[in-house]
């Protein structure tokens, strides 16, 4: 989770990005619309009310903003959620993901409605890479000591939680955070 400055340093750097592409696309050959959607993809241990202090910001913008309700039951349910998502769109959109969202976003952002990818803190592996094995690359985390696993799905311990995965936010949002995933 992130600090109030941090998230505002998200959304301008998300800003930042929909214009950069909106100039990108400006001087392809074939120009593409200008995205005034936005959908947010939030990753595991958290649902889309993570995005609540960026999705407000994004809105000031003149953006339509969606957030995404991954089901995190396994990676084809997130992905069918987000083309759900992304078939409400009316036109362009830029797919935004946080953490594992990231791996979400890489096999949805082939939608004839995308036209970019914004990765915040997240994984971006190609598609069809497997997320697990890409982690395995990196040094473990301290988050990932709370990880347990029951009957298959795997839940954050509240210690890691409030202590390492929402580091920086104030305790009793953190707790309301936790209670909502």
């Amino acid at each position: 989770m992130k600090t109030p400055r941090k998230i505002a340093l998200a959304a301008a750097s998300m800003l930042s990005t929909l214009l950069f592409a909106a100039d990108a696309s400006a001087q392809a050959a074939k120009p593409a619309a200008e995205a005034r959607n936005v959908v947010l993809v939030h990753g595991a241990w958290a649902d889309g009310s993570s995005w609540g202090e960026v999705i407000p910001r994004l809105q000031a913008a003149g953006l339509h903003v969606t957030a995404v309700q991954n089901p995190l039951t396994s990676l084809a349910d997130s992905v069918a959620a987000t083309h759900r998502a992304l078939a409400l769109q009316d036109g362009p959109t830029v797919l935004v993901a946080h953490s594992w969202g990231g791996t979400v976003i890489s096999e949805t952002g082939t939608d004839q409605k995308v036209t970019a990818l914004v990765y915040v803190a997240a994984r971006a592996p190609d598609a069809g890479e497997d997320f697990v094995a890409l982690s395995g690359q990196f040094p473990t985390m301290p988050a990932r000591a709370g990880v347990r696993e029951h009957e298959g799905f795997t839940a954050l311990s509240e210690e890691a939680f409030l202590n390492y995965f929402a580091n920086g936010v104030a305790r009793d949002k953190a707790e309301v955070l936790y209670a909502e995933t």
